[in-house]
């Protein structure tokens, strides 16, 4: 059975409807204007990623222009965490996207935050394919909770200590041998759903066990032999 017009009429209604709001939006533009509010609308659908640079300090955000267009950036998007000075990103040049558009008002929001947060996404991946269980780790430790300790590894990523693979004794509390800041060493141990667990205590156990065999290590044959001649010589035969 052939389609026809009557099958898309839904689809059409809403095309003429949106149609029918860009020109609305529009409308109060001359050409020129039109033209960079329509190629801003375009980059904000295709999650475009534009390099600005910051003109001004205002009132809980900066401003950019992208297109000659002004653009706010608010505070809590310039950064991953919060930006203290607002000052310090003046004449700073950033990635945003465009998070909210308004042609009618003529207000362009941008967002830098999105692309660093996907940044560091990337990094964090990167470095934790480079994790392999077994490897030695140092760090320092960031937080102490009853069932273990946190590590802020060297290389930016955290792992767990579980209070079990603090030490060899039997811990109550992590803090009775570990305190926030302490510098440790330990053995990566497992690596499951992008978390890092570590064993200070089984690290431990492999230094015990190098010590142990050097103090029982054997003497050289050129030693035993001397020796065994030492014994012999003072054997006094009847």
């Amino acid at each position: 059975m052939g389609e026809s017009m009557k099958d898309y009429e839904k689809e059409l209604e809403a095309s003429y409807r949106e149609m029918e709001a860009r020109e609305q939006q529009f409308e109060a533009l001359n050409d020129e204007e039109q033209a960079q509010w329509e190629e801003l609308m375009q980059m904000k659908n295709d999650n475009s990623e534009i390099d600005v640079k910051i003109k001004e300090v205002v009132k809980s955000g900066v401003v950019a222009y992208v297109n000659e267009v002004r653009g706010f950036i608010p505070a809590s998007k310039l950064s991953l965490g919060y930006v203290e000075n607002l000052d310090e990103f003046l004449g700073r040049h950033i990635k945003v996207r465009i998070l909210d558009i308004d042609p009618e008002d003529k207000k362009l929001v941008l967002s830098a935050k999105e692309i660093l947060r996907e940044q560091e996404q990337a990094e964090r991946e990167k470095v934790m394919s480079e994790m392999k269980p077994g490897m030695v780790v140092s760090g320092v430790v960031e937080t102490l909770k009853p069932y273990g300790a946190f590590v802020r590894l060297d290389n930016g990523l955290s792992g767990l200590v579980h209070i079990s693979q603090i030490s060899n004794r039997r811990l109550k509390t992590p803090n009775e041998v570990l305190s926030v800041g302490d510098q440790v060493t330990a053995k990566l141990t497992q690596i499951k759903d992008g978390k890092l667990s570590l064993s200070i205590r089984a690290l431990n156990d492999v230094m015990e066990e190098n010590e142990v065999e050097e103090k029982v290590e054997l003497p050289k044959s050129e030693e035993l032999t001397t020796s065994l001649g030492s014994l012999f010589a003072n054997i006094k035969l009847d």
